[in-house]
């Protein structure tokens, strides 16, 4: 893969990804060995694999707890719909989050319906890592908490 598809995949500048190159290079990340004449090669050192291991792990660690928050936060919301005499859930929002909101809907015996026009249906909004109930006399939110990039 060449700088300028990597950067147009990126939606960054061509001199932004070689600004980036260059400091792993400098970090001892990445190895640069010339392939032809004006093409050049880089190779992840063993210490980039370290890296990108640990960046891995991170990420994976991040993203479980995130599902763990969602899930208890979702937990809540729809054990107050239920209290409340809800038998189905309308998910406003699209992304993981709704997914597992979803996934909790089923596992709380609570159908997930495409709209909210029957009375015995709660709406549980999804704004990015926000979670709302909204049922009733009014929103019960809870904030599903950042994520660490």
């Amino acid at each position: 893969m060449t700088q300028s598809t990597l950067a147009a995949r990126l939606g960054v500048a061509v001199g932004t990804v070689n600004w980036y190159l260059k400091r792993l290079v400098a970090k001892g990340y990445v190895k640069v060995k010339r392939a032809e004449r004006r093409k050049l090669r880089y190779i992840l050192t063993p210490e980039g694999l370290a890296l990108r291991a640990r960046l891995t792990v991170n990420f994976v660690e991040s993203s479980m707890s995130l599902y763990r928050r969602v899930r208890e936060q979702s937990r809540g919301l729809l054990a107050e719909a239920q209290a409340g005499g809800a038998r189905a859930v309308h998910i406003v929002g699209e992304g993981d989050i709704a997914d597992v909101c979803r996934l909790t809907c089923l596992e709380q015996g609570l159908a997930v319906v495409p709209d909210a026009s029957r009375p015995d249906v709660a709406v549980l909004e999804v704004r990015g890592q926000k979670l709302a109930l909204k049922r009733g006399s009014g929103p019960t939110a809870a904030h599903v908490g950042a994520r660490n990039a």
